[in-house]
């Protein structure tokens, strides 16, 4: 399997696609006005202490407040709250302790992101503070080492086990990467060293600064991605940016040098995204039908609760009996399903409805399918084999909205039962319109019919994105707004054709 890295970076957009076999499978966006903060530390204020819920809410500065379980605090902040003799007593005596004998109100304390907000919900935070490197997570207030479950060897375990307990210092715990197999003491001593450092940083930066305050800004996504995902087995990464090339190239000096040569920087006229055939298929992702191999279809359905997806055979008849058909339909239905929950990076409680299978070894067959299709996914998630009626049920990890969040917003006509595209992701889809007219045609001069809306963040501000768009691909863009067109779409008309072209160049 070949897997490739393809970077896209815009002045209003950041976009990481990672292909495996050319097949986009997964997709991370980042935009100015809502940047990744799961990892970031803050020195936040203890608001409320909700002894029924066990739960505390916190202030960090942020639109909504913080929420902190029992189970996410630390022996560390234990420590600092209670008095020696008491702590000793409860640890002897093996006590689970209260919310309320940990935390009090205006209390402040130092807390890291695990979950984005979603929809009414603020973050999700824990005491339990790591930092992650190359090769491991260091881990302060704790002792134990763990190792990744997916290094399955019982000797590498313990020769990786032997290597971290020699060098960590002591009051700090340390968990051992998948990337981390094979490498020797050289390696971790370096990351140790970086993020020892960094933690004295974020320390010295706590003790001087008043609640609520980011003590700590986690890596941008760019950095963590080449952090996270760049391993051996990565054919390319592609960059279209030189500025962010040159920083990958430094950072892996550091890190990894026997990697930066598998780092690229793209340099075509033809945007990297539509060169890689990336684009054509993110604009099937919001699709709420998705067509599998020989008419048969998947539909996804989203609620904030939880995600069911049908198999459906559609036209796919088959040339055999009717259980061949289902079964080969159920397993194609399998791999695309994993695909997708992948790609829209869908999380929380999923139900997937296959096609009735009579067979217990069939049933068997197309769950292994779909459990296989799930080994290169890094969020935790756990599969329930098909039951009778047909049912995959799965639970995976959520930790920011998944992308129809990201990419989508409630639609405004009926009410927020649907959604259509956001008038952000419609500008950005524009600029890019205009990109590949530049690439593909000598046409000069456009004419640019939008939604008021849109209209309004393309020439909003003394320096718009329509002037900064004209000045790059020196074209003469005039915008107009037209009432009657949808928020999610768009029209241009040539100027010296006096003719409509906006379906010539959208992919």
């Amino acid at each position: 399997m070949q897997k490739d890295i393809i970077i896209n970076l815009s002045e209003y957009e950041t976009r990481i696609a990672i292909l495996e076999d050319s097949k986009l499978m997964e997709l991370w966006v980042e935009r100015p006005e809502r940047e990744r903060m799961v990892g970031d530390i803050y020195k936040g204020i203890v608001k409320a202490v909700l002894p029924g819920m066990q739960a505390a809410f916190l202030d960090l500065g942020l639109e909504k407040s913080a929420f902190l379980h029992v189970s996410d605090i630390t022996d560390l902040y234990e420590a600092d709250f209670l008095e020696e003799e008491e702590l000793a007593q409860r640890k002897k005596k093996k006590h689970y302790h209260k919310i309320e004998e940990l935390l009090k109100k205006d209390q402040e304390i130092l807390v890291q992101i695990m979950k984005e907000p979603m929809g009414t919900k603020g973050t999700k935070v824990t005491s339990q503070l790591s930092l992650a490197g190359r090769y491991l997570v260091l881990v302060p207030g704790e002792e134990n080492i763990a190792v990744s479950k997916k290094i399955t060897e019982r000797e590498e375990r313990k020769r990786l086990k032997r290597v971290v307990s020699g060098l960590k210092p002591e009051g700090f715990g340390a968990i051992i990467r998948t990337v981390a197999e094979g490498k020797e003491q050289k390696d971790f001593k370096n990351d140790i060293r970086l993020l020892l450092r960094l933690w004295k940083k974020i320390r010295k930066e706590a003790e001087k600064k008043k609640a609520p305050y980011l003590v700590h800004k986690d890596m941008g996504m760019v950095a963590s991605v080449i952090r996270d995902q760049l391993t051996p087995d990565v054919n390319q990464v592609i960059i279209d940016s030189r500025r962010e090339y040159k920083k990958i190239r430094s950072y892996l000096r550091v890190i990894a040098p026997n990697l930066r040569n598998k780092v690229m920087l793209y340099n075509k006229d033809i945007p990297i995204f539509d060169f890689y055939n990336v684009e054509s298929q993110i604009e099937k992702m919001l699709d709420r039908k998705v067509w599998i191999k020989k008419g048969a279809y998947i539909v996804i359905d989203q609620t904030e609760a939880m995600v069911t997806i049908d198999v459906n055979t559609g036209r796919f008849v088959g040339r055999s009996d009717q259980q061949s058909t289902i079964l080969r339909t159920n397993m194609e239905a399998a791999r695309e399903t994993a695909r997708q929950i992948r790609l829209r990076d869908i999380g929380g409680l999923i139900i997937v409805d296959f096609i009735d299978m009579y067979s217990a070894e069939d049933r068997r067959k197309v769950f292994e399918e779909f459990k296989n299709s799930f080994k290169n996914d890094r969020s935790k998630h756990s599969i329930l084999p098909i039951s009778d009626f047909g049912l995959i049920e799965m639970t995976r990890e959520r930790i920011r909205p998944s992308l129809l969040y990201t990419f989508s917003q409630p639609c405004p006509t009926c009410d927020g039962i649907g959604r259509v595209l956001s008038k952000e992701t419609l500008a950005a889809k524009i600029e890019r319109w205009f990109r590949r007219a530049k690439v593909r045609s000598v046409e000069k001069s456009y004419k640019l019919l939008v939604s008021s809306e849109v209209y309004r963040i393309l020439t909003e501000g003394k320096e718009s994105r329509i002037k900064k768009l004209n000045k790059m691909l020196r074209l003469e863009i005039t915008g107009e707004k037209d009432e009657s067109l949808p928020i999610d779409e768009f029209k241009v008309f040539s100027i010296d054709e006096e003719a409509e072209v906006t379906e010539r160049y959208k992919t």
